[in-house]
């Protein structure tokens, strides 16, 4: 139930998932041109819209309808070396998910001789949603 929106005091609920990602642009500024029916999209599909729809952005090539019609947001904070981030909602959608930088630690891990401690690649993700809009269902 988070690929929602809220239409003044209306949620609803979209079949679609159309997936906003947030851009940085070489002004430093940010845009988010969306992945549509990234549901129904095979892997190398969704890899060659991603790369498409980043080479637009930064080239200001982006057509209207390209910005348009997202039902959640990702924003990728680690690329700028973040560990994580709190990413600011884009409205009228209720959630944002930011996924921080992959960073090795040392982690304990259970394994068939007991607790070990074993490097691994690690990475946090955030959440933000309006809880109001979450909590109507």
């Amino acid at each position: 139930m988070i690929n929602v929106s809220v239409d003044e005091k209306n949620i609803i609920v979209h079949s679609d998932i159309n997936i906003g990602m947030a851009t940085a642009l070489p002004s430093g500024n940010l845009i988010v041109p969306v992945v549509k029916n990234a549901n129904e999209k095979s892997l190398f599909e969704l890899a060659k819209t991603v790369n498409h729809l980043a080479e637009s952005s930064r080239n200001n090539k982006l057509k209207p309808e390209e910005i348009q019609g997202s039902t959640f947001t990702i924003s990728n904070v680690g690329t700028f070396g973040s560990l994580m981030g709190t990413p600011i909602i884009n409205q009228p959608e209720v959630a944002i998910l930011a996924f921080g930088i992959i960073k090795k630690r040392p982690e304990v891990i259970t394994t068939e001789k007991g607790d070990e401690i074993a490097i691994r690649s690690m990475m946090y993700l955030s959440l933000s949603f309006d809880h109001q809009s979450l909590t109507a269902f």
